[in-house]
C-alpha cells in the first residue's frame, strides 16, 4: 500500500502549480476545468514517481493559515535526498523570498531538514 496522491486547496493555482515545476522538478498535466462545479486542477508528479500532488481551486475555497497550528493537514515533505541537497534548497528558496522557518538541522528524531513558508503560507518540509 501507498499514498497515491494529497490534495491542497490554493487560491493562485497558477502560483502554486509554477512553484513546485521551479523549484522540485515537478511534471504537470494539463489543467482539468469543471465548469458546472468551477473546480479547476492540476495534478503533479514528481521525478522519483512517488505520491503525487494535486492542487486545486474553486471559487467558494475558505482560507485558512496553514502556517499556523491546524487540525488536518500540518505540512508537506519533500525528499530531495541528501543534506547539501537540502542546504542548497533551502538557500535557493530563501533568496527567492520564502522564509525559513527552522533548519537545516538535524532533528532529534534524526531527520536532515528544514522548513519553509511556501506560497499561500504552506509549510513545507525539505528532508535529506
Amino acid at each position: 500500500m501507498k499514498i497515491d496522491h494529497i490534495a491542497l486547496f490554493c487560491k493562485d493555482l497558477e502560483h502554486m502549480r509554477q512553484f513546485f515545476i521551479d523549484h522540485f522538478s515537478a511534471i504537470s498535466n494539463d489543467l482539468y476545468h469543471n465548469p458546472k462545479t468551477g473546480l479547476r486542477t492540476y495534478i503533479l508528479s514528481f521525478p522519483d514517481g512517488s505520491a503525487r500532488l494535486e492542487l486545486m481551486q474553486r471559487p467558494d475555497t475558505i482560507a485558512i493559515d496553514p502556517s499556523q497550528p491546524n487540525i488536518g493537514y500540518i505540512h508537506l515533505s519533500i525528499s530531495v535526498g541528501s543534506k547539501d541537497s537540502v542546504n542548497s534548497m533551502t538557500e535557493v528558496l530563501e533568496n527567492a523570498g520564502y522564509s525559513v522557518v527552522s533548519g537545516p538541522r538535524t532533528t532529534g528524531d534524526g531527520y536532515y531538514e528544514s522548513c519553509i513558508i511556501g506560497p499561500e503560507g504552506i509549510q513545507i518540509e525539505i528532508t535529506a
